[in-house]
């Protein structure tokens, strides 16, 4: 049965409704932090705002204070939302390394031998607005990252504009998703701020109606107190996120690039200003996402990978030097077959002298095949301990034989 991409996937990431909504593979954390956010304003609505809805001058003005956190509130889930549900960049992954930037080598053993292999460049240049930058390859994706581009170690994935992973959202902040990570970080300080500024305007009109102290009006709605305090804390935490992200933005860089370069032409490259940097994150449209994750896995036709011309002459090397070895093997063949040929010879004598003396000829063609029989196992011999590259016309046994053919005849 054919597969979806949401069910081949090879990342950590995890999926639902069908493959429609994507998290990482922390997403687990999505609602601890939904937590950290909701109960706090749940206390808020119920300890705090209900009490400052006649405080105002006009009557009904004081359900403001309540209606403006709720509404807030809903709005930090829906980028929340954007944030840790949506794909942030994800680069495909490709089957095989690129064959355009395959290097073909050879290696050669301490025998001698020639093996071919393939290697990849680790790193190669490339130019962004007319600066030069080091890409790397990915062995895990099987590509050239895109500048500005990181595998995250916890999805496994390439992610474009690699931020940083983010635990409480249970994402990657990439691409797609560092602009409402931003915002879902800015409206969580100025959610604190509210609650936080309503909660001490309470205690403050505790003060005026009882006629006392601090101290007073602080035992009087310790749930007032505890709100200052967690406020107090969660500020500290995203407010300075909104604060160290407003200067990556207005600089153009990246959490990643900050904390692993110094400013050098890699971050240079990317500046335009101040303003032009922030329009480039908020005002530009969002790239649609490169991954389809409920298309059906499609599976690709058999390869066809032609080797270099290297790799070509090795093997017609390999060819000749198995043709001249045939060869050679050949000439020692031939001339193993002289003493065969000799015995033929002398079997060629004149029949007149055979007839004469029938008896002493067949007793000197015994003698004569015996002789010959006998050089011929000898070549034989030594051509099994002689020199290799010997060639036919070179063995000295040969005139031996041709002179003891001359006698007998």
């Amino acid at each position: 049965m054919t597969q979806r991409v949401y069910q081949a996937w090879k990342g950590s990431n995890k999926f639902i409704f069908g493959g429609r909504v994507i998290f990482g593979p922390d997403a687990r954390s999505v609602p601890l932090t939904v937590l950290l956010i909701l109960v706090p304003v749940v206390l808020f609505c119920v300890f705090v705002a209900r009490h400052l809805l006649h405080e105002f001058s006009p009557h009904n003005a004081g359900y403001a204070i309540l209606v403006v956190p709720i509404l807030f509130t809903i709005y930090v889930f829906i980028l929340l939302s954007f944030t840790s549900a949506r794909d942030p960049g994800i680069v495909p992954r490709n089957s095989h390394p690129p064959e355009e930037d395959l290097r073909y080598e050879t290696t050669v053993s301490a025998d001698g031998r020639q093996t071919p292999c393939v290697q990849i460049p680790r790193t190669k240049e490339v130019i962004v607005n007319g600066t030069t930058v080091r890409v790397k390859y990915c062995d895990t994706c099987m590509l050239y990252r895109p500048p500005r581009c990181s595998h995250c170690s916890i999805c496994n994935n390439c992610v474009e504009r690699f931020d940083h992973h983010c635990p409480w959202v249970g994402q990657c902040i990439g691409l797609r998703n560092y602009r409402y990570f931003f915002m879902f970080v800015s409206s969580a300080t100025l959610l604190c701020v509210y609650v936080f500024s309503m909660s001490a305007f309470y205690i403050n009109i505790i003060m005026e109606h009882q006629r006392g102290t601090v101290w007073m009006a602080m035992r009087e709605s310790p749930w007032a107190v505890a709100l200052m305090i967690y406020c107090f804390i969660a500020l500290w935490f995203v407010g300075g996120l909104t604060g160290f992200h407003s200067y990556l933005i207005g600089t153009n860089q990246t959490t990643y690039e900050n904390f692993r370069y110094r400013p050098n032409s890699r971050t240079v490259a990317y500046n335009r200003g101040c303003a032009n940097n922030f329009m480039e994150v908020f005002c530009t449209k969002v790239k649609p996402s490169r991954n389809n994750f409920r298309a059906f896995v499609e599976e690709e036709p058999p390869r066809v990978v032609t080797l270099p011309t290297i790799v070509t002459n090795i093997n017609k090397r390999s060819a000749g030097a198995e043709d001249e070895i045939g060869s050679r093997r050949q000439k020692v063949e031939d001339d193993l077959d002289i003493g065969d040929d000799l015995m033929n010879l002398s079997q060629r004598c004149n029949p007149a002298e055979a007839s004469n003396d029938q008896p002493h000829q067949t007793l000197d063609i015994d003698q004569l095949a015996l002789g010959v029989a006998d050089r011929a196992a000898t070549i034989r011999t030594e051509t099994r301990h002689g020199s290799w590259g010997r060639r036919s016309g070179s063995w000295d046994i040969a005139a031996d034989v041709a002179n003891s053919n001359v006698r007998e005849s």
